[in-house]
């Protein structure tokens, strides 16, 4: 029985394991991708992913909660030069894959908050 016990045990740990390495390289993958946001991108797109122009333009949007295969798939485009932008192309070029990968989560994870006006900025009654 004493066996049995320790089996079942060992046995939950192994379970339990890949969840915790998961969670341990989202965790790094978050912080790699906030310091790359922080040094190279936050001068237009802001470590929020709040574009600096507001992000109304094409040349500068704001990419906050973006999809992050659409991110990865952008930036790698830019870094291909399939698509071209004097900075972004230039900035590309710059990461590595792993570095591309880090961003694109970082900023896919930013969630937009949503709210009504005529609710948030009704007088009380």
């Amino acid at each position: 029985m004493k066996k049995l016990i320790i089996l079942a045990i060992f046995s939950l740990s192994l379970l339990s394991t890949p969840q915790l390495a998961a969670e341990v390289n989202l965790t790094e993958t978050l912080k790699a991708g906030k310091e790359i946001a922080q040094n190279i991108c936050s001068g237009c797109h802001g470590v929020s992913g709040k574009a600096e122009s507001g992000g109304n333009s094409g040349a500068v949007p704001n990419i906050y909660a973006q999809e992050r295969d659409y991110l990865k798939i952008k930036l790698k485009n830019y870094k291909s030069a399939k698509l071209q932008h004097p900075q972004m192309t230039m900035i590309a070029q710059m990461l590595s894959d792993e570095d591309i990968e880090n961003v694109s989560e970082w900023y896919s994870r930013i969630k937009v908050k949503v709210f009504d006006p005529e609710i948030e900025l009704s007088e009380p009654n």
